[in-house]
């Protein structure tokens, strides 16, 4: 066993100290040591029910033979954090999460681990660690959160985001959005949408790392608990077979995480968060790779923000295993893939039964014939940009406007809340990319404040930023390179004609070179808006968002 090193020897004796000093027995240190790394807090709502979660993990491991220890990983709840200084906190802690499970798991040498995650970051910061580590481990997620129900609507978080524009453009009273604040958020969990957190845990399972349902399986639902205590169980079977993330993580499975990702319609975050998690295996994961797996991948599911399913009926209807049971037979899958269950894909999915063809569509009837990702080329994004063309108006695919330049997501809400923004309008926020914010703010405020205004099908926005998952529109993120490192994106003037046109898989500024390379030579780098603690370290450290914004050292070819 790893865990030997800190138990057994003469040396050992101070540590064997230690460990009794924690109250563990001789029994208990002669089995494998698990780390149940849980992101359990009370400020995040998707974590407020891991503490159940986790105990039911700690019986399963015990039950199979383990010892179960568990450990602590931070969380962000990216919507308390969404519109102020907190959103630049958001991204960068997907690689402290990354970076502290590494440190805890390596200084103590646990055997085996089980991962705890449930939002936005923490759900890839603990892939990108479990790669790295490759000891045996196991993903169970806390689950979706169940939709609200407001004004005889199904809601989610989104709506009251929009609800916000809404009550901005006077079309929605007071006490009408107090209803959505009251009734939009009902139960604990990640936010009943496809949004970031649910993309990335429906990913996990068709990465093959976490077990059936865990993906989809609402957070208040007792069989969430009943798949706590098997993942506890699994990861004890996975030690004694030897099967480690790095048999499961493979430029194969992240291909048919992609492929997943096209039909289940997810966030654009994936985008940033495949290609991190694919780097710690030694794959580069190139952004425009997405629109080669669109092109030959349906669209099968509209859940919100593109359409008015949500997670516990893509539940109902089969979930992660049922959608991939659909691709399949399109041949569009490896089932040779192994799982953690000790099977392959296609040992896992073969009795998958699509229980409701509206939630998720058959591939011969599918929402669209191609994916729900695409990325974006041309003068303005030489490195791409990323829309979720599955949530965008069929209006708005091709699009021409006016660019109304804003040099951060602050000024932009103000001019749009202030009902300075035409339809027409292509709104272009800068400098809130990876170095540039520093932290790749999410723009769900300024998405959802174009939609509750009335203007999500005349007005088109592009940022070097992000999106939340609950963003729709035609919303061009992730461009890249980005203004801070003199993108073409910082050349772009008030008033410059931008044509979106994502059916070709294009954005331009309609300048020529010859204006665009005069503008250059008089672009300055603008001083770092921070420059101490974290986030300037981050900043200094951090790539381009083309390429899943992971840390290098200085120095190191970007």
């Amino acid at each position: 066993m790893r865990s030997d090193t800190v138990k057994k020897g003469l040396q050992q004796a101070p540590h064997r100290s230690l460990w009794n000093a924690l109250g563990v027995t001789k029994e208990e240190m002669e089995k494998p040591l698990v780390a149940v790394v849980s992101s359990y807090n009370e400020i995040v709502p998707g974590h407020m029910n891991l503490d159940k979660i986790a105990e039911a993990v700690k019986l399963g491991v015990a039950e199979a033979g383990g010892y179960p220890v568990l450990v602590p990983a931070i969380a962000v709840c990216d919507g308390i954090a969404m519109g102020h200084t907190g959103m630049k906190y958001s991204l960068v802690t997907r690689d402290l999460i990354a970076d502290s499970t590494e440190s805890v798991i390596q200084a103590h040498q646990f055997d085996a681990m089980v991962c705890i995650p449930n939002c936005d970051k923490n759900v890839p910061g603990l892939l990108m660690a479990a790669a790295r580590l490759n000891i045996p481990t196991v993903f169970v997620s806390g689950g979706p959160m169940l939709p609200g129900h407001v004004q005889g609507k199904t809601t989610s978080l989104s709506s009251i985001f929009e609800a916000v524009g809404e009550r901005t453009a006077g079309t929605l009273s007071e006490e009408g959005l107090e209803e959505f604040e009251e009734y939009g958020c009902p139960t604990c969990g990640s936010c009943s949408g496809m949004y970031t957190a649910n993309s990335m845990n429906c990913l996990t399972e068709a990465i093959g790392m976490g077990l059936r349902g865990n993906g989809t399986i609402p957070a208040v639902y007792s069989a969430r608990i009943r798949l706590a205590k098997h993942a506890g169980n699994q990861v004890m079977e996975m030690y004694r077979k030897n099967i480690r993330p790095r048999d499961i993580i493979t430029e194969r499975s992240i291909k048919n995480a992609l492929t997943v990702d096209m039909a289940l319609g997810c966030s654009t975050n994936t985008m940033l968060h495949l290609p991190a998690i694919a780097h710690e295996i030694g794959m580069e994961l190139d952004m425009t790779l997405a629109n080669e797996y669109s092109a030959k991948t349906p669209n099968l599911c509209h859940l919100a923000p593109a359409g008015h399913t949500y997670m516990d009926e893509l539940d109902a209807a089969g979930g992660v295993y049922a959608v991939m049971n659909e691709l399949s037979k399109l041949h569009l899958l490896d089932l040779d893939c192994m799982t953690v269950t000790g099977k392959t894909v296609g040992e896992n999915i073969k009795n998958a039964v699509n229980r409701n063809p509206e939630v998720i569509r058959p591939v011969e009837n599918p929402y669209s014939a191609t994916g729900g990702l695409a990325v974006l080329t041309g003068n303005i994004a030489p490195e791409g940009g990323v829309v979720k063309q599955s949530a965008v108006a069929p209006e708005m695919l091709v699009h021409e406007g006016p660019a109304r330049v804003f040099e951060s997501e602050d000024d932009a809400i103000e001019a749009i809340l202030g009902g300075k923004i035409n339809p027409g309008d292509v709104v272009v926020i800068r400098y809130e990319g990876p170095k540039g914010g520093p932290g790749m703010r999410e723009m769900l405020n300024p998405t959802s404040a174009i939609a509750g205004m009335g203007l999500g099908s005349t007005v088109a926005l592009i940022t070097d930023g992000r999106f939340s998952g609950a963003s729709r529109g035609a919303s061009i993120g992730h461009i890249s390179p980005e203004a801070a490192v003199g993108g073409p994106i910082a050349l772009i003037e008030e008033g410059d004609t931008i044509r979106v046109d994502i059916p070709g898989k294009a954005l331009n500024v309609l300048v020529s070179d010859e204006v665009l390379g005069e503008r250059r030579k008089n672009w300055k780098p603008r001083t770092p808006k921070i420059t101490t603690g974290y986030l300037a370290r981050y900043a200094a450290m951090v790539t381009s968002g083309s390429r899943g914004a992971v840390l290098q050292v200085p120095g190191q070819n970007s």
